[in-house]
C-alpha cells in the first residue's frame, strides 16, 4: 500500500511547474434523475435499476498549476477570496476546502492552483465536483511530467467523489464527476454491488446527434445561487425515514422513460417525462423552484417543452428540452421573463463531446 501511495505523491512541484506549467479543463452538466446517484437511494432501489441522465455542457472549468512563491498551497478562483495554507493545514470546510483536500491527497506543495469557471458560481451545474475532477487531471499531468503513471478517467471520477464525500460530511452522488470526465449524453446506472465498479455508462447519443441536440436545449441562470446539500439532505432524510418512497419509485421510472425518449429522438416524450418528474420533486420540496423558476417552467409547459431545475434546485439554473420549433417559440418568452432579474439570463452553451482534457 505504501508503494501505491508514493505513486501519487508530488512533493514540492514549484521547480517542475517553472518548466512544465499545467492546464486542464472539464465540462459542467445538466441532469435528470439526479439524487439517484447517491448510494442512500440506489442501494435499496437496486431492484428497480435506477439511473441518472446527464448532458455535459461546453461551459468548461479550467485549472492551471503554476509555481508558487513559497512552499504553501495557494488556491484562487473567480468570485472567491484567494487562500494559501501550508500542506495539510487547510480547513476543509473553507469555500476552497475541496481543492486543498485534493492537493493534500497528492502530497504537494509550492503550487498555485488557479480555477476559472465559465459557469455562474453555485449554479447547480456541478461546479465544485467539476473543479475537483479538473484538478486531479492537472495533477495527473504533473505526475506524468515526473515520469510517473497518470490517472485514468475512471479513477479521476472515483477519487474526486471519494475526496468530496469525505470532506462534505454528507452523502454525495457521482454524476457530476462522470459528466466532467466523459462528456457527452449518457444514462449512468448504479450497480449497487460493492464488488463491482459503482457506475456504468450508456451513451444515449453519439456523433452528429450530439451537436444536433443543441437546437433542442435551453439553459437559464435564475440569478440566485443555490446550496445543493440543503435540498439533498431533505430528500435523504425523507427517504430514509420512509416518507414518499413511492415518489422515488416513480422518479426511477420517469428517468428511464426520459433516457429512452432521448435515445429514439422523441423530444415531446422527453419533455413530458421531465415535467412529470419536476412536479413530483416540487411536491416533495417546494423550494426547488422560486417564483421565477415556476413561471419559466409554466412557460415551457405551455410551449410543449419540458423544464427542470439543475442539481437539487433551490436557485441556480433551469433547463428545458423539446422539439426544435417548440424551443424556438420558448426562447424569447424565457428571455423576457429572465430580463426582470438583473442577474438572470440564458446561458450560451451546447453539448460537450470531449470530457476532461
Amino acid at each position: 500500500m505504501a508503494t501505491q501511495s508514493n505513486d501519487v505523491q508530488l512533493g514540492h512541484i514549484g521547480p517542475l511547474l517553472d518548466s512544465h506549467p499545467v492546464d486542464a479543463s472539464a465540462p459542467c452538466r445538466i441532469d435528470f434523475g439526479g439524487t439517484l446517484d447517491i448510494s442512500s437511494f440506489h442501494y435499496p432501489l437496486r431492484h428497480l435499476a435506477p439511473s441518472t441522465v446527464n448532458i455535459a455542457l461546453d461551459r468548461r472549468t479550467t485549472v492551471s498549476l503554476r509555481a508558487a512563491s513559497d512552499d504553501r498551497i495557494h488556491v484562487s478562483s473567480v468570485g472567491i477570496a484567494s487562500a494559501a495554507f501550508n500542506p495539510s493545514e487547510a480547513p476543509y470546510d473553507h469555500p476552497l476546502g475541496l481543492m486543498f483536500a485534493v492537493a493534500d491527497y497528492f502530497g504537494t506543495s509550492g503550487v498555485h492552483i488557479h480555477i476559472d469557471s465559465s459557469s455562474p458560481p453555485k449554479s447547480g451545474l456541478g461546479g465544485s465536483s467539476v473543479a475537483a475532477v479538473t484538478l486531479i487531471a492537472a495533477f495527473s499531468k504533473a505526475l506524468m511530467a515526473m515520469g510517473k503513471k497518470g490517472i485514468s478517467r475512471n479513477r479521476m471520477v472515483l477519487l474526486a467523489h471519494a475526496i468530496e464525500q469525505s470532506v462534505a460530511g454528507v452523502p454525495c452522488g457521482l454524476q457530476d464527476q462522470l459528466a466532467a470526465a466523459f462528456g457527452g449524453v449518457n444514462a449512468w446506472t448504479w450497480p449497487a454491488d460493492p464488488g463491482l465498479p459503482p457506475f456504468a455508462g450508456n451513451p444515449l447519443l453519439a456523433g452528429k446527434a450530439l451537436r444536433r441536440l443543441d437546437r433542442h436545449l435551453l439553459v437559464a441562470y435564475l440569478g440566485v445561487t443555490h446550496i445543493s446539500k440543503d435540498v439533498n439532505s431533505t430528500w435523504v432524510r425523507q427517504f430514509i425515514s420512509g416518507n414518499g418512497r413511492e415518489n422515488w419509485h416513480e422518479i426511477v421510472r420517469l428517468t428511464q422513460d426520459f433516457a429512452g425518449a432521448i435515445a429514439r429522438w422523441d423530444m415531446p416524450a422527453a419533455a413530458d417525462a421531465m415535467n412529470r418528474e419536476t412536479a413530483i420533486r416540487k411536491a416533495m420540496t417546494p423550494q426547488v423552484l422560486d417564483d421565477m423558476g415556476d413561471r419559466l417552467a409554466a412557460a415551457a409547459s405551455e410551449a410543449g417543452c419540458g423544464a427542470r431545475f439543475t442539481g437539487a434546485g433551490g436557485g441556480g439554473c433551469l433547463w428545458a428540452i423539446g422539439a426544435a420549433d417548440a424551443m424556438a417559440t420558448l426562447k424569447p418568452v424565457w428571455e423576457k421573463l429572465l430580463s426582470e432579474r438583473a442577474t438572470a439570463g440564458l446561458l450560451a452553451c451546447g453539448v460537450d463531446t470531449h470530457g476532461v482534457m
